[in-house]
């Protein structure tokens, strides 16, 4: 079982929403090449000895070059160097195209796919240099090609514009991420359904207003988290089936009049095909609002079934004990146990809700069609899956290593005439209109207040003094098991629903 502290490092290549340094570190690595040995190095450093920086792909117009804290301020390489993985597939399928559509030959093809292959095994090793002056993942690796193989590299940004190829990156990068997360989805839902087997039959109180309710079993509690986590799922993969088109060839905004074929990339991108329209193909960001608002979402749940765990293992529920793997200590008062993971995920997502907030107000006064503001949709979204990745991964550390104090449940589980309803039932099923028998159990209750006791503690000539009606047969209604017992409504928490509901979700998620 994974530690806590590996808990939270998942996607470790993806920023986390800090601040970030502008400025990147002078590094040196080498790239292959057909032609020799090619060095990248630090524009800072390329300054220091007199040298021009770096002429721009996109600067022929330009006489002079930005300055330091304009090139500071602008670039994106220090978070987007996070999509290098989906921006070289998407160059290879742009390439395939080309070539296809007679727009580039097949050798300069090849010689594009052999450098993009290069160049992603030299990032994957940590060995590439991410320049700065190269402003973003995009101008870097094709900086980097161009450097490898020569002329034949700049043919690849024939019919597309970064405002395509960044979108396109995103959607392809948004795809993978939701994979994962409905997989870590699944796996607390096994957490949880086998946290219930584990204790089956096991009645606890439930409680609305945080006031003590119905008698209900541990079990269906635990489904209805089940439940939750499934509709958070299915709000994933329809956001997946939603963002699943492809912009590549939308170029900057207006399409282009060169002979190319979207539905060839889209078919080798795996989408479900071309974005039917330019315009909305590079300015809209509402696949990614859908995706941090199923995030958001799923990290509700996950908060408030981090309250209720914490309050559990509180002295004075005292409901949960959780093992010494999932708790921590105090620097100052040695008894204490504290499930600080499941305070971390209450308070991590507000994170994740900011997340939400951030990607909100950023789109909301945009003009058609791309605007540099978009730049900033990357961080919060690498930020937003990064978080709640860890989420459901702590949460199901915690709920396979936490023990429920069936002992103490049973003797504080009598408190609270948690039967009351039970009791109310009963007497519609002996005729009474509902709005009567509530009124006639309040009185009951009333009674046992005013004696210190249970409602299967009234004698059967206590209950008749209030109502006629009652009989012998009302103590089969009475008591925690037999309230549970006689619960029978589709979904409820009677034993034989829940049974049915168990045998449902052992079978969906193919537990063993």
């Amino acid at each position: 079982m994974k530690s806590l502290s590996q808990s939270f490092h998942l996607l470790p290549s993806l920023p986390i929403n800090r601040p970030l340094p502008r400025c990147l570190p002078a590094v040196r690595c080498s790239l292959p090449s057909a032609k020799g040995a090619m060095t990248a190095t630090d524009p800072a450093a390329s300054q220091e000895h007199g040298k021009a920086k770096e002429a721009k792909l996109w600067g022929g117009r330009f006489e002079g070059s930005v300055t330091d804290a304009v090139e500071r301020f602008s670039e994106s390489v220090s978070f987007d160097k996070a999509l290098y993985k989906q921006d070289i597939i998407g160059s290879r399928a742009h390439a395939r195209m080309l070539a296809r559509q007679g727009l580039m030959s097949a050798s300069d093809r090849d010689s594009i796919l052999h450098g993009l292959d290069e160049i992603e095994k030299t990032i994957e090793a940590g060995e590439f240099v991410w320049r700065m002056d190269r402003e973003d993942v995009h101008m870097n690796i094709e900086a980097a090609l161009t450097d490898m193989i020569g002329e034949p590299a700049k043919k690849l940004h024939t019919a597309r514009s970064r405002n395509d190829q960044v979108v396109t990156d995103i959607r392809l990068w948004c795809r993978d991420a939701i994979d994962k997360i409905v997989a870590s989805i699944k796996l607390l839902q096994v957490a949880l359904i086998k946290l219930g087997l584990e204790n089956e039959g096991l009645i606890i109180p439930g409680y609305t207003h945080l006031q003590r309710a119905q008698p209900v079993l541990l079990q269906h509690l635990l489904l209805s988290y089940v439940e939750q986590l499934e509709r958070d799922a299915g709000r994933m993969l329809d956001c997946k089936d939603r963002l699943n088109f492809c912009p590549l060839g939308a170029c900057a905004l207006a399409g282009t009049g060169l002979p190319i074929d979207r539905f060839f990339t889209s078919h080798e991108l795996g989408f479900a095909g071309p974005m039917r329209n330019s315009i909305d193909a590079v300015s809209d960001r509402d696949f990614v609002l859908e995706f941090l608002s199923a995030n958001s979402i799923t990290a509700i749940h996950l908060s408030r079934l981090g309250e209720e765990w914490v309050l559990w293992a509180s002295e004075e529920f005292g409901f949960l004990n959780p093992s010494d793997s999932v708790s921590t200590g105090s620097s100052i008062m040695p008894q204490k146990k504290n499930p600080d993971p499941m305070e971390l995920v209450r308070g991590k997502s507000a994170r994740v809700v900011g997340d939400l907030m951030t990607l909100l107000v950023l789109c909301k006064g945009l003009p058609q069609a791309y605007n540099r503001d978009l730049q900033e949709d990357k961080e919060p979204l690498f930020d937003s899956v990064k978080t709640i990745q860890a989420m459901l991964e702590v949460t199901t550390e915690f709920a396979q290593n936490i023990t429920f104090n069936h002992a103490r449940i049973q003797k504080v589980l009598p408190a609270g005439h948690l039967d009351a309803t039970t009791l109310a039932d009963y007497l519609v099923k002996k005729g009474m209109p509902f709005r009567t028998s509530h009124e006639v159990v309040g009185r009951c209750v009333a009674l046992c207040v005013a004696n210190n006791c249970q409602l299967s503690a009234l004698t059967l000539d206590q209950l008749q003094g209030i109502s006629s009606i009652f009989e012998e047969d009302v103590y089969d209604f009475l008591g925690v098991e037999n309230s549970v017992k006689k619960f029978s409504s589709y979904g409820s928490t009677g034993s034989a629903c829940v049974a049915e509901q168990y045998s449902f979700w052992v079978s969906k998620l193919q537990i063993d």
